[in-house]
């Protein structure tokens, strides 16, 4: 029998992000539904559960979020706060306009979800023999971030959404005296903020050592900028390149590419990496830990940034008009490997690659991404396409940035599509299940399958459109979608292509 180390097995997986699982306050949360998610993915033999950044957003984009080091208390399940005794029944009867059934309405669950978790907040307060005060307490001692975030995400509120490069200069710069004053006059608004963070963190945990405790890790997923207007910005704005004012001199972004012919301005600032590395990047360290701690494996988005990175003049209109400049390469994972040892990394290498990116990827030792869509309609020598796909590669039918299977397929020109059904010998007529196959058919350790794929729908499940900026990060999950049929025929694939992970012998 073969026996398969964690760093040399084969295995499978979905991604699924949990604002798309169904649930009753029209979001995904961490209770009933994602425990049946990760049962019907042991059901289908599958290990490995993919995740978008998690933490909490402004506009709904995941990978902006104004604290790279916190969880989104949105998926928060309310149903275990009422079973804590910190919410009542009437909390959580829905109310009318939330649910719009495959889509999230994310400005209606903010108005339901932010007013119990605030109540579930002061309850816990109030109430300090409750068993999670003593946790609440331990973990605001532990983790110096949490009452910055709480802080910052107070203030905000408190000078009504405005950006923090424009509020009074003494706490736009953090004059001592003026967070004081803050933290004094807003002292019980921030404790309510810190234990909503909290609550995420403690169900998160439960929830991650449901999976572990059923073979499954989950993939997380790391941004590689984070959002200007941020409390990561703010406390570090030494670390960015950022004026007097806390403008930024450039911003990140990536140029003309296959999703957008003006490329993607992102707009966040950019790292001065040479001071980063006077301390061996320890805030980048610090910022890895805490996605580790809510994530076995980590996916660093944009891993060619550490190569080298597109820098954006501020304020120029499309991200057209940039220039490379060359990023902290291999000296930020020798660092990061003096301190943390061998972190379980996944690189990101989509998009414009060159030889830099690729020395980078193997020098560091990591597992990069090969997806299906992009195999088919050039030439042989495509990367993408299952023949050249190696041990190293985590294979994709299509990510959180591509179309639906279904969708793409019926977007395709006639050209690729002939291609796709010459290579793999399919019909075509079940196009996202001749995709999952070949994913995992591939040589490549881990194979991963979008969950809309395993449904078959179409377009209108995209998750994210790069080329379109509004809209995006809304697909949701309705009624009982983990059926029985599918994870069996999921668990066939896995068996045939030997992805279901096997315990290793006990020591004698």
């Amino acid at each position: 029998m073969t026996v398969h180390s964690p760093e040399t097995r084969r295995e499978a997986g979905i991604l699924l992000h949990p604002t798309s699982l169904p649930g009753p306050h029209g979001i995904g949360d961490l209770g009933r539904a994602a425990r049946h998610f990760v049962d019907w993915l042991c059901s289908a033999g599958l290990s490995l559960w993919q995740v978008l950044p998690l933490g909490p957003t402004d506009n709904d984009a995941p990978y902006m979020s104004w604290s790279a080091l916190a969880g989104n208390p949105l998926l928060v399940d309310l149903a275990a706060l009422r079973e804590a005794g910190l919410l009542d029944d009437d909390d959580l009867r829905p109310t009318e306009g939330l649910d719009h059934g495959s889509l999230v309405d994310y400005a209606a669950v903010r108005a339901f979800k932010e007013p119990r978790l605030a109540k579930a907040a002061r309850k816990l307060l109030s109430t300090p023999s409750h068993p999670l005060a003593a946790r609440y307490q331990e973990m605001k001692t532990r983790e110096s971030w949490l009452l910055d975030a709480a802080l910052f995400s107070v203030l905000r509120r408190q000078h009504g959404g405005i950006a923090w490069w424009d509020w009074a200069t003494p706490l736009r710069d953090r004059d001592p005296q003026a967070i004081e004053a803050a933290k004094r006059e807003h002292a019980e608004a921030i404790e309510e903020e810190a234990v909503a963070l909290f609550f995420f963190e403690h169900q998160w945990a439960e929830l991650r050592r449901y999976c572990n405790d059923r073979g499954v890790r989950i993939v997380g997923d790391i941004p590689i900028y984070v959002d200007r207007n941020s409390a990561d910005v703010w406390t570090h704005r030494d670390l960015f390149f950022l004026d007097e004012n806390g403008l930024p001199t450039g911003v990140a972004g990536v140029p003309p590419d296959y999703f957008s012919e003006l490329g993607q301005l992102w707009g966040n600032p950019l790292y001065r990496w040479e001071r980063m590395a006077k301390n061996d990047f320890a805030w980048w360290r610090t910022r890895l830990g805490r996605t580790l701690a809510h994530a076995d494996v980590v996916r660093i988005d944009h891993f060619r940034g550490l190569a080298s990175y597109w820098e954006i003049p501020f304020g120029a209109p499309d991200a057209r008009g940039g220039r490379w400049v060359e990023g902290p390469g291999m000296a930020f994972f020798e660092a990061i490997e003096r301190h943390e040892g061998r972190l379980p990394l996944i690189a990101e290498d989509l998009g414009m690659i060159d030889q830099e990116v690729l020395d980078l990827r193997h020098k560091a030792d990591l597992p990069g991404m090969r997806v299906l869509h992009f195999a088919f309609g050039g030439g042989a020598d495509n990367t993408h396409l299952p023949h050249h796909h190696t041990e190293d590669s985590v294979v994709y039918p299509g990510t959180h940035d591509n179309d639906t299977t279904v969708g793409w397929w019926r977007s395709m020109t006639a050209h690729v599509r002939t291609h796709t059904q010459v290579y793999l010998r399919v019909s075509g007529d079940e196009i996202h299940w001749d995709m999952i196959r070949t994913a995992f058919s591939s040589v490549g350790r881990m194979a991963i399958v979008a969950f809309q794929d395993v449904l078959g729908l179409g377009g209108e499940a995209r998750m994210n459109n790069p080329a379109v900026p509004s809209g995006n990060w809304r697909f949701r999950l309705t009624g009982d979608p983990f059926r029985q049929e599918h994870a069996a025929r999921l668990r066939d694939l896995a068996e045939m292509y030997d992805r279901i992970p096997r315990p290793r012998p006990e020591q004698s």
